[in-house]
């Protein structure tokens, strides 16, 4: 038995905060009877309604992608680019991203069915670590490296205090690889970060999220993560909400 709430957000129609609203609301019904108490649980056989439509249930899972550059980060495109979810058209369940990557970045990207998860590490109180790899244009100085570690200010905003490393220059070129650790998750942020330094970015992979690494994956392979690895990253993403 399962909090109806819960339920509703594993399908992926609302976050749980949401899925209580609607609840509270009176549009959900189990077993034809609507409910407007939080509290309810409810077993595999319950039929669930929201708005009138039946809610299908189904298994949760979970997956990293190794997201190729030149693909979108949806389920769909309305100019009929390549999207995330092509590479999936063998698993039946209705998956969708967690969050995003740019069109022209590369790397780890999670993909799930389970919309209370997908809320819970996308949440801004979640600290998840983000490891960027960017080749830049120039080579940055000392100083300015440190002024990403600080934060930088963004149009939206200071950035949280970051981790950097250069990786290694190539002064004929005048370029650099540079590692970038952050736990945030605004539009474009660490293409931005780079900008306002002076220092654009050329080529962009996230290398790792949380626990998760490519290891083992080419671009465009995905993997199934394990409940092990589930549980890391939430344990990981409620880490800071229970401090």
């Amino acid at each position: 038995m399962e909090r109806l709430q819960k339920v509703i957000a594993h399908a992926g129609i609302a976050s749980r905060r949401k899925a209580e609203e609607l609840i509270l609301e009176g549009k959900v019904s189990v077993n034809g009877s609507v409910v407007k108490e939080l509290g309810v649980k409810v077993g595999a056989s319950d039929k669930i309604s929201v708005n009138g439509v039946p809610l299908e249930r189904e298994q949760p899972v979970y997956f990293l992608l190794y997201k190729p550059r030149g693909v979108i980060s949806s389920v769909s495109d309305d100019k009929g680019r390549k999207v995330v979810t092509d590479y999936f058209t063998h698993i039946e369940q209705r998956i969708y991203p967690v969050g995003r990557l740019d069109y022209d970045t590369s790397g780890a990207l999670l993909l799930t069915n389970d919309g209370e998860f997908a809320n819970l590490l996308m949440h801004p109180s979640s600290e998840i670590e983000k490891v960027y790899v960017a080749k830049i244009k120039g080579i940055p100085s000392k100083e300015k490296l440190k002024s990403l570690e600080r934060g930088i200010r963004l149009e939206d905003g200071k950035t949280a205090p970051a981790k950097v490393k250069l990786m290694s220059f190539d002064k004929k070129a005048e370029t650099a690889i540079v590692e970038l650790i952050i736990h945030e998750g605004r539009n474009r942020q660490v293409r931005r970060m780079f900008e306002a330094i002076g220092h654009p970015v050329l080529k962009l992979k996230r290398e790792r999220y949380g626990t998760l690494t490519l290891h083992g994956l080419n671009a465009g392979e995905a993997k199934e993560l394990t409940p092990h690895e589930v549980k890391q990253l939430r344990v990981l993403a409620m880490k800071k909400k229970n401090k």
